[in-house]
């Protein structure tokens, strides 16, 4: 076993959005750590190119011989790579738009005889029958539930939803 894989994710961790040069198999690597697998030990770099795109690269945590952190990065360098793989529509939205969105939902699954609570803190999770969680921004993709059934039903009631607001 590899020194790499012998560190742990803690020790991993310090290796995350910054520049590093990685030696795996006879072969050098120089890039941004988006992340290392828990698991595997396997390296994700992503490179920022000239005209705007980017490579991304996976090295094989047993290819790995050494790394060397080049560059520390800055703020910004860290908020490219924590946004890399965001949706162009996924924007920030205010605490108020979040209220009416979730009201205007509880209003719909309440009209449609769903029993529907509020959790957390915050009162910002709604909770369907005790089975269902839905997360802010309160689309289909922020459903939670184990049971597929009702995942599927309450997803599509509010996909019901946002066609009918537009």
């Amino acid at each position: 076993m590899n020194e790499w894989m012998k560190k742990g994710p803690l020790e991993w961790q310090n290796y995350t959005h910054r520049e590093v040069t990685v030696t795996a198999s006879e072969k050098e690597y120089k890039g941004w750590v988006l992340t290392t697998d828990p698991v595997s030990a396997n390296i994700v770099l992503v490179n920022f190119l000239e005209d705007g795109s980017m490579s991304v690269t996976g090295i094989m945590g047993h290819a790995v011989q050494t790394v060397e952190i080049v560059n520390e990065g800055n703020h910004s360098v860290r908020e490219k790579l924590m946004h890399l793989f965001t949706s162009g529509d996924c924007k920030a939205h205010s605490s108020e738009d979040l209220e009416k969105k979730k009201n205007s939902l509880k209003r719909w699954l309440e009209k449609n005889h769903i029993p529907i609570t509020e959790q957390g803190d915050a009162r910002r999770t709604l909770c369907v029958a005790g089975v269902l969680t839905i997360d802010p921004p309160y689309g289909p993709e922020n459903c939670s539930s184990s049971n597929e059934i009702v995942l599927s039903r309450v997803q599509d009631l509010i996909q019901g939803h946002l066609a009918a607001s537009q």
